[in-house]
């Protein structure tokens, strides 16, 4: 506790959407010596609960009005909770007038968040943006020098116990922590209200950028014990790690966040028609393959790198089932996400309790919209999400030779990957699956010889003579600037290429293709990824 106690809290006012603790809370008051003012609804629940109660509009001398958008915007309610105690100017005012002090203000808003979650319609979305709850909380939070304000149920407790360890008062610590609370609950609400009318309006990038967020969890720590971490909700419906529900396992770092939200976008890459399993590692795939069944499709996924799997993060587009979730405990895994679970699954997992299963409800949809935003040294950078996808590209055919079937599916494939693994990204694949990958390499050369360094360590793993790379496609993020990095490739034993071309030396680099006697095609799309 800090700071010295302060005059006992006579006066305060409740009016709160959410009732959570409301009853028991305010009788606590009450056996303090506190008196309640109350609106709408509020008072309704207090007085149903039985407690004494003095609605507003008796302080104000005016009913509520306009279906209650106007009720506590007076000079009596703003000016209680306003005037500086002690200030001899404000006291004759308040008194010339008859404003009670107010000296504690428990507010919280219009359920606007729940109206967005429930797809409300436009008017319904409307009404719910609460006008006089922030300027309540606001007006309360800025005289924090003596007034308490409260806008969450969960401090209700704290506030009480404060309140019985000094006869009644608050002290200054207090108040300041929950006017820095009350501050940054009207900053996060108006940035939803800001956010939902720039979706109406399809102005993705504002003249101003508002953030803001509940903080959903607190971290161990950073990506290093060293750091600071939490983990905040920004009110996006996608879905992913803020949507998912811990089945099983340890809370979750940030590290695992960060990978799991990696995992699970990769894997949405592939709608959910067809089995596919994405393999993570530090926010990088080190296995993607598609299947008859999710277990073969998990199976082909670890084929690619079994080394750098272990300890990885496992994400699927369908529900997890039995067979699959046998086959990933056959290794130590961190994190399972998937839209859903069946019940011989989640008791398989049941006997690794330090394996975290995520069950997101859903597939985030690689198409949609929405912005990505990392933060620099005074700034924010921003942009839309990445969502180009392969099914809305022109495959143009610039080599002599064209793509057989297979290669062409292929093709598609290691390019739909590429997009989730870190630039520069060169990645081979043969019949839906990843058999080598090379991830956020300074050169595009070095990507690809390790890419097929990788496959040829798979192949001695599994005690196969030859590479998968033999015979395989391969797929580079952006342009080949010249013609060595498709020439390693080639050297791998690769019979087709997809680059989204744009070179100076796009001739040269297709005469290399040519000379060899492979497919290329362009897709005119970029993907990089930082």
């Amino acid at each position: 506790m800090t700071g010295s106690p302060e005059p006992a809290i006579k006066t305060a006012l409740l009016s709160v959407s959410d009732k959570t603790g409301l009853a028991a809370f305010a009788t606590k008051l009450i056996e303090q010596g506190v008196t309640l003012l109350s609106t709408g609804g509020t008072a309704r629940a207090l007085r149903d609960a039985g407690l004494p109660v003095t609605d507003v509009s008796e302080v104000t001398g005016f009913p509520e009005i306009m279906d209650g958008r106007v009720k506590t915007l007076h000079p009596a309610i703003h000016g209680g909770l306003l005037a500086v105690r002690g200030n001899s100017a404000h006291d004759e005012a308040r008194e010339a007038h008859a404003i009670p002090a107010i000296d504690l203000a428990v507010i919280n808003l219009y359920p606007f968040e729940a109206a967005r979650a429930r797809n409300a319609g436009y008017g319904e979305t409307v009404e719910n943006i609460d006008i006089g709850g922030p300027a309540m909380i606001r007006a309360a939070a800025k005289n924090h020098a003596a007034v308490t304000v409260v806008v969450d149920p969960e401090d209700y407790e704290a506030v009480l116990a404060e309140m019985s360890e000094t006869g009644g008062a608050t002290t200054v610590g207090t108040r300041r922590r929950l006017a820095q609370k009350a501050y940054a609950r009207t900053a996060a609400y108006d940035t939803m209200i800001a956010g939902w009318l720039a979706e109406e309006t399809a102005e993705t990038l504002p003249d101003y950028l508002t953030v803001g967020g509940a903080r959903a969890m607190s971290l161990r720590y950073g990506e290093n014990p060293h750091q600071e971490a939490a983990f905040y909700r920004i009110g996006d419906k996608r879905p992913g790690v803020a949507t998912a529900k811990l089945v099983q396992g340890k809370p979750l770092s940030y590290n695992n966040l960060n990978d799991t939200d990696a995992a699970f976008e990769c894997v949405a890459e592939f709608g959910d028609e067809r089995p596919a399993v994405a393999i993570i590692k530090h926010a990088n795939p080190c296995g993607v393959a598609l299947g008859e069944t999710l277990e073969a499709a998990y199976r082909g996924a670890l084929a690619c790198d079994p080394v750098s799997a272990f300890g990885g993060i496992v994400a699927l587009n369908q529900t997890l089932d039995a067979a699959t979730a046998a086959a990933i405990t056959d290794i130590f895994t961190e994190v399972v996400i998937a839209p859903d679970a069946d019940d011989e699954a989640v008791a398989a997992f049941a006997k690794k309790p330090n394996l975290r299963l995520l069950l997101a409800g859903g597939l985030p949809n690689p198409t949609s919209g929405g912005m990505t935003a990392k933060t620099l040294a005074g700034g924010l950078l921003v942009q839309s999400r990445d969502h180009a996808t392969v099914a809305d590209m022109d495959f143009k055919i610039v080599t002599k030779r064209a793509p057989t079937a297979r290669e062409m599916a292929d093709l598609r494939f290691a390019f739909q990957v590429a997009k989730h693994v870190k630039s520069n990204t060169i990645v081979y694949a043969k019949e839906g699956a990843t058999v080598g990958i090379g991830a956020g390499q300074m050169s595009r050369v070095d990507a690809a010889r390790i890419a097929a360094r990788k496959a040829v360590d798979a192949a001695e793993a599994a005690g196969v003579a030859e590479p998968a790379t033999k015979g395989s496609v391969v797929a580079s993020d952006a342009f080949f600037p010249f013609a060595d990095g498709l020439l390693v490739a080639i050297e791998a034993g690769a019979t087709a290429v997809v680059q989204p071309g744009g070179s100076m030396r796009d001739e040269e680099v297709i005469a290399a293709a040519d000379e060899a006697g492979i497919a290329m095609v362009f897709t005119a799309t970029r993907h990089f990824r930082h």
